[in-house]
């Protein structure tokens, strides 16, 4: 079992992540940072350069998350998908029977987020394991 948390570094993410370090802590699992490092496209030289950046980039987001669990006594794993996120994050989760998946909601209205396809929003649509959408601190 674990916690699986979308993390991308966003104002929403990093609240999303002081909540996932709790429930884990709690709970005494392990948490699962996951970065999904699909590219927009498909094809070609410009792929695979996107693909190393989004990657270098992760990498260096998911840093923070994992020092910020660290200092909370909450063990991590780190997780960077070739996948959208919500692809990446219901992957994972499955992968490890994760106890619920953890995404924070920032700056983005309900309607919108229905029309546009948010990540929380497609999460709540497609994942058969419980979803914690932590908004925004105020």
């Amino acid at each position: 079992m674990s916690i699986v948390l979308g993390y991308d570094e966003s104002p929403g993410a990093r609240h999303a992540l002081t909540v996932a370090v709790d429930v884990a802590r709690r709970y005494g699992e392990p948490l699962v940072l996951v970065y999904g490092t699909s590219p927009p496209g498909g094809l070609g030289e410009e792929f695979r350069s996107h693909r190393e950046a989004i990657e270098e980039q992760g990498r260096t987001v998911l840093e923070h998350a994992v020092e910020v669990a660290r200092e909370a006594g909450v063990e991590t794993v780190v997780e960077q998908v070739s996948a959208k996120p919500v692809d990446a994050l219901i992957e994972v989760a499955d992968r490890h029977d994760a106890t619920v998946i953890v995404v924070g909601i920032w700056g983005e209205t309900p309607l919108r987020g229905a029309i546009l396809g948010s990540t929380s929003h497609k999460l709540l649509h497609l994942s058969r394991r419980p979803v914690l959408c932590v908004p925004e601190p105020e």
